[in-house]
């Protein structure tokens, strides 16, 4: 739960992330309304589709499902790259397993979780949340910023499947942490007992910051396997992407539970802050990776 103090942090993760989604929204639409219509019409309707059966479910809040409806658009118009068009050869694709996963996840032993005072809230995430762990996937999906990444030199279509553009696996790392994190955190409650933390190895209670398990880590990691296959088989990336964006998913779950047991637990971030910036550490190892494959 977020600290009141530092309520500050998740709106700027907000700023940070709706400002350019909504804008790129506008735009995409305009452009496939006027060339294809009906990529703007399934994109659109898709995802407002998913956004009110989070809300339904009560997986999100009315403002979390919106923002999730926002960030879905504007990552299936990024990775619309196959004609006849097709949907689930889209980013709609790994953000369903994420949902899925992550909703399953919280679902189980919630009785154990209410017990530990961990339980996630009834009337399911936050607008701030769902910015924390899917707005860097979506920004660095956005076609502007793939662009620039190719155009500087930062990623190499040699050596990566053709029709897939590299800078979509930084995305999908980005999408491959954010499950990680939270089926490792949620499962980890549930099937270990005192987790240690990850930086002296001493037992701490369920939940605590930088807190994590076996159990729980296997899970989260298995969670970024299929977040990553995924993402890689609906936008024809192959084995290359696939391997990336779970390598960078697995980095950004080590690395949210550094961050947890560190600037977090001193109140210097909250937990949209540690989200945002794990989900970025994921982006940016699978970004060295790409580097690293490209040069060979």
């Amino acid at each position: 739960m977020a600290r009141n103090h530092l309520q500050w942090q998740s709106k700027t993760v907000l700023l940070l992330v709706f400002p350019a989604v909504g804008a790129d929204i506008v735009l995409e639409s305009r452009w496939w309304l006027t060339h294809t219509p009906q990529v703007a019409i399934w994109t659109l309707g898709l995802s407002t589709l998913l956004g009110l059966v989070a809300y339904k479910v009560r997986s999100a809040t009315a403002g979390a499902a919106l923002a999730g409806m926002a960030i879905t658009t504007s990552m299936m118009f990024a990775t619309t790259a196959s004609f006849p068009y097709l949907p689930w050869k889209t980013a709609l694709v790994p953000i369903l397993v994420v949902m899925i996963l992550t909703s399953l996840a919280t679902r189980v032993g919630h009785k154990h979780k209410q017990s530990l005072g961990t339980a996630e809230s009834r009337t399911g995430r936050e607008a701030s949340q769902v910015a924390a762990n899917l707005g860097i996937a979506a920004l660095v999906s956005n076609p502007l910023v793939q662009l620039w990444l190719i155009d500087h030199g930062w990623v190499h279509t040699r050596g990566i499947v053709p029709d897939a553009t590299p800078a979509l696996a930084l995305g999908l790392a980005a999408l491959a942490e954010a499950a990680a994190d939270t089926v490792s955190s949620e499962l980890g409650q549930v099937l270990s007992g005192h987790p240690r933390m990850i930086t002296t190895f001493r037992k701490a209670e369920p939940g605590t910051d930088g807190a994590v398990s076996l159990g729980g880590t296997a899970m989260g990691i298995i969670a970024g396997a299929a977040v990553a296959a995924a993402g890689s088989w609906a936008i024809g990336g192959g084995t290359p992407i696939f391997v990336i964006g779970w390598a960078g998913g697995v980095f950004g779950l080590i690395f949210d539970s550094l961050l947890g047991a560190t600037v977090e637990r001193r109140g210097w971030l909250n937990n949209d802050a540690v989200n945002f910036l794990s989900t970025a550490g994921a982006a940016g190892f699978a970004l060295l990776l790409s580097l690293t494959h490209a040069a060979r």
